[in-house]
């Protein structure tokens, strides 16, 4: 969402200019990319929520946020969650003209746009919320979850609508408006829960509030997304409304829900509005990225389900030139740059990644994954998760920044120490982040989740090991149940144990992906490499361990402005900065306060051809020169990953 201001004039002047080049692509395109030619199997199939659980570290990394902002994010801002019943007893009418949104900004009638905000304030932390608890089997969150749900679906109206507007407002729009976000973010939970217990009462009233929006905007007899202002950002978040018609289509195997992401695309694509991901913006390469960075890279799934949807190889090209724009604005941990617009720019070390848009952007990978089974999408969400996001998590505490860079030299409100903004505290250490939104928080609670239910996928009657890391496996082959326990300490170690139990003998080829880093596998069993996956097709029996070992080497890597950065397997590595920390307010629940960080001794080290080499199994040495003495230094780089002060890019001395 856009949260001040400044940012949505900035927004405005930056990418105005496009509405007009778009016209004009438009109107000399003679073919239609958005024909439905035949639509394309997915190669993966996803498994229901819940059939991965996690182990080891990441069962602690949850359990930490459940115990912080996730578990307690309602009572830390209980007037944008708890009294504020947006979907019921307070829905937008047009007597509604503000409301608390937390946010800290100058007044004026643009708040008003921003109505619909604590719909998804709510709900993105609800959905994180629900697959947490679950995941954690905490039986008394998960209770408390399933009285918000209940809730939730009491106010279904008799014709099916779920929503935040009354009768007089909803589906009536020539402006910004939150419907189809604030739908997608409630189903997208809802379908969560559903997964978990299975009540066909709760899939049936997702359908009918499906249902109720295709009868509203019919395909191709109506335009949800016309709007007379090019800045609409609740208007345009509501693309990723595909993300429920796929999963809905994926539980129901109903097709019609596909083709209704085909004409939510191409109605999108049509509008004068300031987004990159419309189709002619995209398939022009002399066009950067330069909206607002989490809608920009959310709408990634959507054109991917459109092209999945037609089989057009117009939409083809539009995705590929879509993915490469991306890699131009991806830094070394694979955060991309938006903060909280793109602007044009090429990612390098100093830019700021919104948290929003890891997540976005990581599960725009695992889609990809699943609809191509090409593994470097893996790659590339391990990249964000275990870099850019577990970097920009507190190590300890309970709190993200919502604005971070991968050269982080200080953390006290603004870029790298900046003032020139009074009011820009994003650049810090919170559990909420209220005066900026309280959109970061939540999605903060969305992506470990996210992350642990794709680790596992299935091809046919295969079981495919896509995202590593300790998990456990239950799910049936052939009626037969079987559960693989995945024990590892990875990405921080590259040794994997495979335990797979299954209730009989039963053959299956079982395939863990091979990461592209690896320059050699060990493995206790043998198998074949097809298509960057190891494959074991075997007769298991009722107990098998597997065993593999994946070696990696540092390898020295550069950023788009030719900066250094140094990779070891999965881990971005950097130079950590000893800091001191500055508590700047404490909330009312143990553990939960807001902090930032400054620098003791800052210096920024370039680097001169120095030689490096391995030290631990995560670490390297690498001669640096300190540019204040003149004088090199030995420094020793480690993981990115929950360090808070760093420099991971250098700056090269010909």
């Amino acid at each position: 969402m856009e949260h001040s201001k400044k940012y949505f004039l900035l927004g405005l002047l930056t990418i105005c200019f496009l509405q007009l080049k778009n016209k004009v692509l438009s109107q000399s395109n003679h073919t239609n990319p958005f024909q439905k030619i035949k639509s394309i199997p997915t190669a993966l199939q996803t498994l229901p929520f819940n059939a991965v659980q996690p182990s080891g570290w990441l069962k602690m990394e949850l359990q930490k946020d459940l115990n912080g902002f996730t578990g307690h994010l309602d009572s830390l801002v209980p007037d944008l969650i708890l009294n504020d019943a947006i979907y019921g007893a307070k829905r937008l009418s047009k007597q509604v003209k503000s409301k608390n949104l937390g946010a800290i900004s100058a007044d004026g009638d643009w708040q008003v746009q921003f109505l619909w905000w604590n719909s998804e304030t709510q709900c993105n932390w609800l959905d994180g919320y629900i697959r947490t608890a679950i995941l954690l089997k905490d039986q008394p969150h998960i209770k408390k979850a399933a009285k918000i749900v209940n809730g939730l679906l009491a106010t279904q109206d008799k014709d099916g609508y779920l929503g935040i507007y009354d009768p007089e407002l909803r589906y009536k729009f020539d402006n910004e408006n939150g419907e189809l976000w604030a739908k997608t973010t409630l189903l997208r939970a809802i379908l969560g829960w559903y997964e978990y217990n299975k009540d066909s009462q709760v899939l049936l009233a997702v359908e009918r509030a499906v249902e109720n929006v295709m009868k509203a905007y019919p395909i191709d007899q109506s335009s949800p997304f016309h709007t007379i202002n090019p800045n609409a950002g609740g208007l345009t978040h509501g693309l990723a409304f595909t993300d429920v018609l796929e999963q809905l289509a994926k539980i129901t195997r109903k097709k019609h829900y596909i083709d209704y992401c085909l004409f939510l695309y191409k109605d999108f694509s049509k509008q004068v509005i300031n987004e990159d991901a419309q189709y002619a913006k995209l398939i022009d390469p002399s066009i950067s990225l330069m909206g607002h960075g989490v809608h920009t890279f959310e709408h990634l799934r959507s054109v991917v389900a459109a092209y999945y949807a037609s089989g057009n190889p117009a939409l083809k090209m539009a995705l590929n030139s879509f993915l490469k724009k991306i890699e131009l604005v991806s830094t070394p941990s694979g955060g991309p740059v938006g903060d909280e617009f793109i602007g044009g720019r090429k990612g390098n070390g100093l830019l700021g990644y919104e948290f929003c848009s890891l997540h976005e952007l990581m599960t725009g990978w695992i889609d990809l994954l699943e609809k191509s089974s090409d593994n470097q999408y893996a790659e590339k969400a391990e990249q964000i998760f275990f870099n850019a996001a577990l970097g920009n998590t507190h190590p300890t505490q309970s709190a993200i920044c919502y604005l971070k860079q991968d050269n982080s030299f200080q953390l006290t409100g603004g870029n790298n120490g900046d003032t020139t903004d009074k009011h820009q505290t994003r650049y810090r250490y919170s559990p909420v982040h209220k005066e900026a939104a309280v959109c970061c928080i939540p999605n903060a609670g969305r992506i470990v989740p996210y992350f642990i239910q794709n680790m596992w996928m299935k091809e046919g009657q295969d079981l495919v090991a896509t995202l590593l890391g300790p998990s456990v496996l239950n799910t049936t082959l052939s009626n037969t149940p079987i559960i693989i326990t995945e024990t590892t300490e990875y990405p921080f170690e590259n040794n994997i144990a495979f335990q797979i139990t299954a209730k009989s003998r039963i053959r299956f080829s079982l395939k863990i992906r091979k990461p592209q880093w690896a320059i050699a596998v060990k493995s206790s069993f043998p198998y074949k490499e097809v298509n960057g996956y190891l494959v074991f097709d075997q007769v298991w029996n009722q107990s098998t361990k597997l065993v593999i070992d994946f070696t990696s080497e540092i390898s020295k890597k550069f950023t788009a402005d030719k900066e250094v950065y140094f990779q070891n397997g999965p881990l971005v590595l950097c130079h950590e900065i000893n800091a001191t920390q500055k508590i700047t307010r404490i909330y009312p629940i143990a553990g939960l306060f807001e902090s930032s960080y400054q620098a003791t001794q800052p210096v920024t080290y370039t680097y001169e051809k120095g030689e490096f080499k391995a030290m631990t199994k995560n670490t390297c040495s690498v001669w640096m020169t300190n540019p204040t003495t003149g004088k090199q230094e030995l420094l020793v780089l480690k993981p990115m990953v929950r360090t808070i002060l760093r420099q991971v890019s250098f700056k090269t001395i010909p």
